[in-house]
């Protein structure tokens, strides 16, 4: 059974929750006609104005950043290093810019487009392992950014259940300008499961 997440699953103040309750739903994203999914794994939460690591740190209000200060449930997507669009979902009330990047997916639909996407030919743990490859892999872009969660790129509950203690929390990836932040326990990320940035090896899956 599919059930797609409503605007305010999104809209819980408590933005480490949400990021802790993505696990096991699924990212759905419709590009082109070309439907794609796949099992979040690994999500970052980012706490806005008090947190170091975010875009939105100290009040921080330019074009690109005001959709952080939007409702819960709206795309804030940037790109990184000028070449990788990177998918976070704003969470919270409106003028708290809060939000969850999603780090990476296990794909389940349309893995023939994923595969055309990236430029591979057969499968392996790197095609949605990290930030940049499961947007690209998805045919998410910085283009979609502001968009409200629904119309190109959603979230499923497909009853997948993932209990707390299959849960491993640790600190964020690649913050280290946050300084003391970047120590903070706001990764989470499916116990064992090989789709997870850290087990970003190109070994082809049977």
């Amino acid at each position: 059974m599919k059930r797609k997440l409503p605007i305010k699953f999104f809209q819980n103040p408590d933005t480490l929750h949400i990021s802790q309750n993505l696990l096991g739903k699924y990212l759905v994203s419709s590009i082109g006609n070309k439907i794609t999914s796949g099992m979040i794994v690994e999500t970052e939460g980012y706490l806005g104005i008090d947190d170091r690591a975010s875009h939105a740190f100290s009040n921080r209000r330019t074009n690109r950043t005001e959709i952080l200060f939007l409702p819960g449930g709206h795309l804030y997507v940037y790109l990184c290093y000028g070449i990788h669009s990177l998918l976070n979902i704003v969470t919270g009330k409106k003028n708290v810019p809060h939000g969850i990047l999603i780090r990476a997916i296990e794909p389940c639909d349309g893995i023939e487009w994923m595969l055309e996407r990236r430029h591979m030919k057969k499968i392996n743990y790197s095609l949605t392992s990290g930030p940049g490859s499961l947007s690209k892999a998805m045919g998410i872009t910085y283009k979609l950014s502001g968009e409200v969660i629904g119309k190109h790129v959603w979230v499923e509950d497909r009853g997948v259940i993932i209990s707390q203690d299959q849960i491993l929390i640790t600190p964020r990836i690649g913050v280290d300008y946050a300084k003391e932040h970047a120590l903070l326990p706001y990764r989470f990320e499916i116990k064992d499961n090989p789709w997870v940035t850290k087990h970003k090896f190109k070994k082809e899956i049977k």
